[in-house]
């Protein structure tokens, strides 16, 4: 029975429902019961199986595949959500511990204004520019580096104990260097996503083959042309992959660096704040926005890789 309605996505999305009606009107009335933790394992099988269903679903079409890599996940995420409403809910959770994700919906709608005058602050006017900055830079170092090996040998383990350094330490000195405001926090996220890219560019040029460097070589092309038409194309993984780990990066440090000085506007200002005054519902709202904004910065640079790499062989592998 368990197998015939696992292969059968309609029955188990009509049970969700159904079950998920009447655990609301029993929950009513016991919202810690043995009723109401029966319908909850009732309903985290059924999201078991649902869930299940979806990540051994046949893909037989390009389209497919891409359908069912997203609704695995999202499926898989509003399950732990429910999950997280029933347990906080169930256990009678204090708010200042763990809010539930209803609250947090809820502060979320007030505080809208806010919230959008953080994400401004902090992701447009500091976060965007210094992963900007910072990259462009790292990869002109790393095409000066890889011209003159005295260079490199001579930056690449400075790189090593600058990216070392903790942010803590970072934040401060920028703040007092360029002030309270947003140019601060560019200029952590600048550290922070200088060296990633230097050391994913130097070993992206360095990865293109000998024997196409030697028919290079036997054209007649220079440095410049070898550079622009093999090594360059072939370092593009690299090059994506290190715009990938700064994306991250830039938002954590810049979130970060509010915490040591910033107007009374910012993700990590808000955060601070908040969890001082005991309002955690507001802090995960501003978690929420956060991570919204980091996996649509990320999947975006993602997006921009297929585009720009659809003829590599890493990338054919990968497919």
């Amino acid at each position: 029975m368990i197998a015939s309605l696992r292969q059968n996505p309609l029955a188990i999305a009509v049970s969700l429902v159904i079950v998920g009606v009447l655990f609301r009107l029993m929950a009513r009335q016991a919202s810690s019961g043995a009723l109401f933790w029966l319908g909850v394992i009732i309903l985290w099988a059924l999201a078991w199986l649902l869930n299940g269903f979806l990540a051994e679903a046949p893909t037989k079409t390009p389209t497919a595949r891409r359908v069912m890599s997203l609704a695995v996940p999202v499926a898989f995420g509003i399950t732990l959500l429910f999950l997280w409403q029933l347990a906080v809910k169930g256990f009678n959770v204090p708010a200042v511990l763990l809010p539930a994700p209803s609250d947090i919906a809820a502060q979320f709608g007030r505080a809208l204004p806010s919230l959008g005058a953080d994400f401004v602050q902090t992701f447009i006017r500091a976060v965007l520019p210094g992963w900007a900055a910072g990259s462009l830079a790292g990869f002109l170092v790393a095409i000066l580096c890889d011209r003159v090996p005295f260079m490199r040998r001579g930056l690449l383990p400075l790189g090593n104990l600058v990216a070392a350094l903790p942010i803590v330490g970072i934040a401060p000195i920028m703040v007092m260097w360029f002030g309270f405001d947003w140019p601060s926090k560019m200029a952590v996220v600048v550290i922070m996503t200088f060296f990633p890219m230097l050391v994913n560019a130097i070993a992206g040029l360095a990865s293109a083959g000998h024997l196409e460097r030697d028919l290079m070589r036997s054209y007649g092309a220079g440095y410049w042309n070898t550079l622009i038409k093999l090594r360059l194309p072939a370092a593009m993984p690299f090059i994506f992959n290190a715009l990938k780990i700064n994306s991250t990066l830039a938002l954590i440090g810049a979130i970060v660096a509010e915490f040591f000085g910033t107007p009374i506007v910012g993700m990590g200002f808000r955060i601070s704040t908040e969890v001082g005054r005991l309002g955690l519902d507001m802090v995960w709202a501003e978690i929420a926005v956060a991570a919204v904004a980091g996996s649509v910065f990320y999947g975006l640079i993602a997006l921009t890789e297929r585009a720009v790499t659809f003829w590599h062989p890493s990338y054919r592998a990968r497919r």
